[in-house]
Order: C-alpha cells, then sequence, then structure tokens
C-alpha cells in the first residue's frame, strides 16, 4: 500500500506562485508514474500534469502548460508541483496520485493511491 500526503497548498493573489509537494509512504514509488489531479466545486476531476518513474516527458493539461511543472525526487518519495502565474479559474483542491504504470496517464482511473488533497485558492 501507498499512502500519500499532500502539502503546499494556500490563499495566493493571480499571478503568484506556490509548490505542492506530495510525500509518499508505505513502499517506495520509484517506479511508478505520478499525477496531479485538481477538482473545482461541482465540476470533475481533471488531470493537471503527470509524470513517468524516470521524468521523461511529462504530460501537463493545455490549461496549465508553460505556467505549471511537475517534478519528482525518487530519493526522497516525492512529487512537486510548481505552480507559476496562477489565475482564479486554478482554484481547486489539488490531489496527487500513484498508478502501477510506468508511463503517465491521464485517466482518473489508472491511479489507484490518492491523497487527501490540498486547497489551492486564487484571488483576483
Amino acid at each position: 500500500q501507498v499512502q500519500l500526503v499532500e502539502s503546499g497548498g494556500g490563499l495566493v493573489q493571480a499571478g503568484g506562485s506556490l509548490r505542492l509537494s506530495c510525500v509518499a509512504s508505505g513502499r517506495t514509488i520509484s517506479r511508478n508514474a505520478m499525477g496531479w489531479f485538481r477538482q473545482a466545486p461541482g465540476m470533475e476531476r481533471e488531470v493537471v500534469a503527470a509524470i513517468s518513474w524516470n521524468s521523461v516527458a511529462p504530460y501537463y493539461a493545455d490549461a496549465v502548460k508553460g505556467r505549471f511543472t511537475i517534478s519528482r525526487d525518487n530519493a526522497k518519495n516525492t512529487v512537486y508541483l510548481q505552480m507559476n502565474s496562477l489565475k482564479p479559474e486554478d482554484t481547486a483542491v489539488y490531489y496527487c496520485a500513484a498508478t502501477n504504470r510506468p508511463d503517465p496517464v491521464v485517466q482518473t482511473a489508472y491511479y489507484s493511491y490518492w491523497g487527501q488533497g490540498t486547497q489551492v485558492t486564487v484571488s483576483s
């Protein structure tokens, strides 16, 4: 089993930055692709970014390309999401997730392990 704990969310003004962290415990995630998802009130959960086990060719949703960067440190069993130039429409609960696949996938159904989420609120 893998337990995931996100941190780093908060309230920020538009144009600001936040860095989310996701620490895994229970076993290593070094061979797992990882993803960041978000869910706004009344909306479906959507993929934000995903990264392969070896950090090659990360995936980004069109809405965050050029603003967000996903990275990982396998030695620390941690995945990060650097969010720059934040917009009010980025407001959501952000979730970290792990899939048993080595390459990034965008569908939530492929992810077996989820964190509890961290709130990101961007004010205009």
